[in-house]
């Protein structure tokens, strides 16, 4: 059984690559360009991108290639640039894989599908659906059309909602802060204490996405993923600077006094994810795969 893992370049892809390859599993890589052994270019991602020599003789495909989120982006609607690759990509994907004869698509989606915040009631896995920005309403116009294609065809899809995912080298806001505190620069985030959120690292997240390959139990199912310990902000910095060796300086700032400035500055989002709550149940994922994290 060949196992097609899209983004194999990536911050996620290649370490599914990796945990797969390790756990003896046949892998082929789909990278943009400038393919080694075990790999293919389709180049940029798209409704036209063309997968036929990636997909041959594969059996299940792990669709991990995405436009994630961009910290500074250059247009006012980037909606559009979301759905050409996390919706019509995706899309165009699975549509071949059904000609080419898979018979599993595994879709990382984003717990951002969910929502983007919790208030005291962890998102569950069976919740409706409440995608707030451009990137999370792209994934969940994706996951509708693949729940379509699946009616239509029978391919099995298991779609699987990360939060934010953590690991060497991350990126988005958690890159920030890591430089941040490479340089040793103090953080504002003293009394960042009260806050929970759940986070899933790539060990966690790898070791699901090698159960749910070939799982029964796993077709045409979503299932959330954590790492099942929810963490404040401050929690969160103490840990990356251990990771890194490093000391930390965080400032006793109240978070009233950053929350509002950034609401004013059309950071609400960032607000959110700095002292906000997302706190993931997990229980239908560990008792339908018996799988813990």
């Amino acid at each position: 059984m060949t196992v097609l893992v899209t983004g194999a370049t990536g911050f996620l892809g290649r370490a599914v690559v990796d945990r797969l390859i390790q756990n003896g599993r046949s892998v082929r890589a789909a990278v943009r360009h400038d393919a080694g052994p075990g790999a293919v270019a389709v180049g940029d991602l798209s409704a036209d991108t063309d997968w036929s020599a990636a997909l041959q003789g594969v059996d299940t495909v792990v669709h991990c290639a995405a436009r994630a989120h961009v910290l500074k982006e250059t247009t006012d609607n980037p909606l559009p640039l979301f759905r050409a690759v996390n919706t019509g990509a995706t899309t165009a994907l699975a549509r071949q894989a059904t000609a080419a004869g898979v018979r599993r698509f595994v879709f990382i989606s984003s717990i951002g599908v969910n929502g983007s915040e919790t208030h005291g009631t962890p998102f569950r896995h069976d919740d409706p659906p409440a995608p707030h920005s451009p990137y999370a309403v792209s994934k969940h116009e994706a996951e509708l059309a693949l729940r379509a294609i699946a009616a239509q065809t029978g391919l099995e899809v298991v779609i699987l909602r990360p939060p934010l995912i953590t690991g060497p080298e991350p990126k988005g806001n958690l890159a920030t802060l890591n430089r941040v505190i490479a340089k040793g620069l103090p953080l504002p985030f003293g009394l960042a204490t009260n806050n929970r959120r759940d986070l899933v690292s790539l060990e966690t997240l790898c070791s699901l996405i090698d159960v749910v390959i070939d799982h029964p139990g796993a077709a045409g199912r979503t299932f959330l993923v954590s790492d099942g310990a929810p963490v404040s902000t401050r929690a969160l910095l103490e840990q990356m600077a251990a990771a890194k060796g490093r000391s930390l300086t965080l400032l006793p700032v109240p978070p009233v006094f950053l929350t509002l400035p950034l609401k004013l500055l059309g950071k609400g989002a960032m607000a959110s994810q700095l002292f906000g709550d997302l706190e993931v149940d997990i229980t239908h994922t560990r008792q339908t795969l018996n799988w813990a994290p």
